[in-house]
C-alpha cells in the first residue's frame, strides 16, 4: 500500500489513547459483520489502500475489505512468518512483496483473519491501480483462488507531477463505464448519486479533522507521533470508514482528544509512556515496519525522539495539501482522490513534500526508512534523502527492514544506527548546527 495503514492495532503491550481504543472497537465490528456477510448475503468486494473506492462501494451497500490491511495486522499479531512460509513453500520467490505472501499464506492457512474470524470470498475484486505495479499481479492471484469476477480501475501517473483534464476524464469515464456496471452487477443494485454525495459529506468532514489532528504537530511539543501513532489515526479513513457517520464521529471524538492535549502541553502516549519531553522532531519516510513495531516505536520514544510528519500517513490520501472529496461532484471527486495518492506522485513531488515537513513541522531531522519488498515505496530513497538534505540542510538517515517478514528486521542493528543518528542531532545542536552534512548522515547510517 503499496503499503498501507493498519486499520485496527492490537499489539496490547503499548498504553492506549481513548482514540486508538474506539478505532479498535469498530473494526472488530466491521470484522464480525465480514464474517456474518455469507449469512446476511452482504456483498463483499476486496480492494486495496491507495485509490480505493470506498464511498462508492458503500453506496451499493456492500463491505470493503483490504488484503493489504490483513497482511499488516497479521503482521503485529505475530502470525506473518507462518503465512510467508506456506507461501514461499507453495512456490512464491524470496523476493515477492510480503503483503501478498502473507496474505496468499492465510488464504491457505484456513482464510482466517489477523481478529481471529473467517474472511469471506469476495463478490468482487477491485482494483484501482495508482502506482503500485505489484496490487495487480495480487489480485490475478486472488482472481484464479476465488474464481470470481474482477474489474480494474487504471489511474494515470502523475509523471509530470499534474493530473492533465484528459487524464481525469479517462478516470471518470471508466468509474461510469466500468466500475459502477460492476457493482451493480454483483450486487443488484442501481447507483444512487444521491446516496453517493451524502456519504462523500461524511468523508469530508472526516478529512477536516484528520488534518486539523496531523497539523496538530506544528504544536510544541507535538501532542501526536504522526509516524507510529497516525498508524492508529489513519486506519478507518484509509480503510472501511470513510464515507460512513461512524467514521465521522471517530474523527471528531480524535480531535477533541488531541486538542485536549494541546491545551496541556502534553504529548502522545508511546510504548514508553506519554512523550511529553521531546529531544529531536522527525520527518518519516516509507512504511513502519509492522512484525516489530512497538520495539520499533520504543527506540525512538525511549530516546525523545518523535515523529512529526510522515509520507505513509498520506498513502491513502493527499488531505493535508488541500484534497477534500467533494459531495457536489461524486464521481468527479472520486478520480481526483485517485490520481493524488501518494504512491501516484513522482519523486520531485515526493521530495518537496518531504522539504516542506522537515521545514513547516521545524524537524530536527528526517528518516528514511526503506523496505526490502516494496518497490513503489522504495525505489529513489536514496535520491530523495539526498535531495531533501540539499533543500532544508536538515540531516538524513537511512535504515531497512521489512514490512512483514520478520527475517529482515535486525533490531540490534536498527538502533545502533538510530542511536548514533540521535548522537548525531544533539552534536550537531551543540556545534549550533554547523557541522557537515554528510558528517551527521553519512557513514554507518
Amino acid at each position: 500500500m503499496t503499503t498501507t495503514a493498519p486499520a485496527a492495532v492490537s499489539a496490547d503491550r503499548a498504553p492506549k489513547d481513548r482514540s486508538m481504543q474506539l478505532q479498535k472497537d469498530m473494526i472488530a465490528e466491521h470484522y464480525r459483520r465480514l464474517e456474518a456477510a455469507p449469512e446476511t448475503h452482504e456483498p463483499v468486494v476486496y480492494t486495496f489502500v491507495p485509490g480505493n473506492l470506498t464511498e462508492l462501494v458503500r453506496a451499493f451497500g456492500a463491505l470493503p475489505l483490504l488484503p493489504e490491511i490483513n497482511a499488516l495486522q497479521s503482521g503485529m499479531r505475530g502470525m506473518s512468518r507462518k503465512y510467508i512460509a506456506e507461501a514461499e513453500k507453495a512456490g512464491h520467490s524470496e523476493d515477492v512483496c510480503t503483503y501478498v505472501k502473507c496474505d496468499l499464506g492465510m488464504l491457505k492457512s484456513g482464510n482466517i483473519g489477523p481478529t481471529g474470524t473467517r474472511l469471506p470470498k469476495p463478490d468482487l475484486l477491485l482494483l484501482s491501480y495508482t502506482g503500485c505495479y505489484t496490487f495487480m499481479k495480487w489480485f490475478e492471484l486472488l482472481r484464479e483462488e476465488y474464481d470470481c469476477p474482477a474489474v480494474f480501475l487504471h489511474v494515470p501517473y502523475q509523471g509530470d507531477g499534474k493530473v492533465a483534464p484528459e487524464h481525469r476524464k479517462y478516470v471518470v469515464d471508466q468509474i461510469r463505464e466500468k466500475i459502477i456496471p460492476a457493482l451493480e452487477q454483483v450486487t443488484g443494485r442501481k447507483l444512487d448519486e444521491a446516496r453517493l454525495s451524502e456519504l462523500l459529506g461524511y468523508s469530508r468532514a472526516a478529512e477536516d479533522d484528520l488534518v486539523a489532528v496531523l497539523q496538530s504537530a506544528k504544536h510544541h511539543p507535538s501532542p501526536i507521533d504522526s509516524w507510529f501513532g497516525a498508524v492508529y489515526y489513519v486506519g478507518p479513513i484509509f480503510s472501511s470508514f470513510r464515507g460512513t457517520p461512524e467514521g465521522a464521529a471517530y474523527y471528531r471524538a480524535l480531535r477533541e482528544e488531541v486538542e485536549e492535549r494541546v491545551a496541556r502541553d502534553e504529548g502522545p502516549m508511546t510504548p514508553s509512556g506519554r512523550l511529553d519531553e521531546q529531544k529531536y522532531r522527525i520527518v518519516a519516510e516509507g512504511p513502519p515496519n509492522w512484525t516489530s513495531f512497538h520495539d520499533f516505536w520504543r527506540m525512538f520514544s525511549e530516546e525523545g525522539a518523535v515523529c512529526v510528519a510522515s509520507t505513509y500517513t498520506k498513502v491513502g490520501g493527499t488531505y493535508d495539501f488541500g484534497f477534500r472529496h467533494d459531495p457536489s461532484d461524486p464521481i468527479g471527486t472520486l478520480a481526483d482522490y485517485c490520481a493524488g495518492c501518494y504512491t501516484n506522485l513522482n519523486l520531485p513531488q515526493r521530495v518537496e513534500m518531504l522539504a516542506d515537513y522537515v521545514r513547516n513541522y521545524e524537524a530536527d531531522g528526517f528518516l528514511v526508512h526503506s523496505v526490502k519488498s516494496c518497490n513503489s515505496f522504495s525505489a529513489g530513497q536514496l535520491l530523495i534523502l539526498r535531495e531533501v538534505e540539499k533543500r532544508t540542510g536538515v540531516p538524513g538517515a537511512f535504515i531497512e527492514s521489512d514490512l512483514v517478514d520478520p527475517r529482515y528486521f535486525s533490531a540490534a542493528n536498527i538502533k545502533n544506527r538510530l542511536e548514533s543518528y540521535f548522537q548525531m542531532l544533539a552534536a550537531r545542536r551543540g556545534a549550533g548546527g554547523s557541522l557537515p552534512l554528510g558528517v551527521v548522515a553519512g557513514g554507518a547510517l
